[in-house]
C-alpha cells in the first residue's frame, strides 16, 4: 500500500465518526480536543500528507506558483462516506500581497456543506486562518455556507481537508 492509500485508509474511521456532524465552532473544539496535535490520528495523517507533498502526489497543482498548490487526493466515494480529501500547501514566506501580518491569501471560496480542515504547520509560528482565528496546528471547521480566503502567515502550512459531498465553490465573489 502506498502513502496515498495509507492516508485514505487512515481517514476512513475518522470519516465514519464525523459523517453525521455539522462543521462549526463546537465541532472544531471537539476535533482539537480529541484529534489535535500529538494525537495518534493527527500525527499519522500529518506524516502521510507531508510525505505526499514531498513526493508530489499531494498539493501538486500550482495555483499561484510553488507557494500555493492544491490537489484532490480522492473524490467522494461510498468508501469515504461521500467525503472528498484534498491537500493544500500555502507558504507566506516573502509574500508581497500587502496583507496584514504579511499573510498570503489564496482563492476566495465557499463551503456549501462545511469543511473539516486539519492544519499542519511546516515552520515554527506558521498558521492558517480559521473561522475562530489563527490555527497554529490542529483543526478548523468552517460551517456550511461559510466563505473566505484561505490565508497563511508565518511560513508554510499544509491543510488536509475533508469536504462533505466534495462540495467547494469558487464561483462566489469576495465582499467589496
Amino acid at each position: 500500500m502506498n502513502d496515498r492509500d495509507k492516508l485514505i485508509a487512515a481517514s476512513l474511521p475518522f470519516l465514519a465518526e464525523i459523517q453525521n456532524m455539522t462543521a462549526g465552532t463546537a465541532v472544531e473544539q471537539w476535533l482539537n480536543a480529541k484529534y489535535g496535535p500529538g494525537s495518534a490520528l493527527y500525527e499519522e495523517l500529518a506524516a502521510l500528507v507531508k510525505a505526499g507533498v514531498e513526493a508530489g502526489w499531494a498539493a501538486s497543482t500550482e495555483i499561484q506558483g510553488r507557494r500555493y498548490r492544491r490537489s484532490r487526493i480522492c473524490e467522494p466515494t461510498p468508501e469515504t462516506l461521500g467525503f472528498s480529501i484534498t491537500a493544500v500547501y500555502m507558504d507566506s514566506t516573502g509574500n508581497t500581497q500587502g496583507n496584514p501580518e504579511q499573510s498570503f491569501r489564496g482563492d476566495y471560496h465557499a463551503h456549501p456543506y462545511g469543511e473539516f480542515n486539519m492544519v499542519i504547520p511546516l515552520n515554527e509560528g506558521a498558521a492558517l486562518a480559521g473561522p475562530n482565528g489563527w490555527c497554529y496546528g490542529g483543526w478548523t471547521a468552517p460551517s456550511p455556507g461559510s466563505h473566505h480566503y484561505p490565508e497563511a502567515k508565518g511560513g508554510a502550512v499544509i491543510a488536509l481537508f475533508y469536504l462533505p459531498a466534495g462540495r467547494i465553490s469558487y464561483d462566489i465573489a469576495p465582499p467589496a
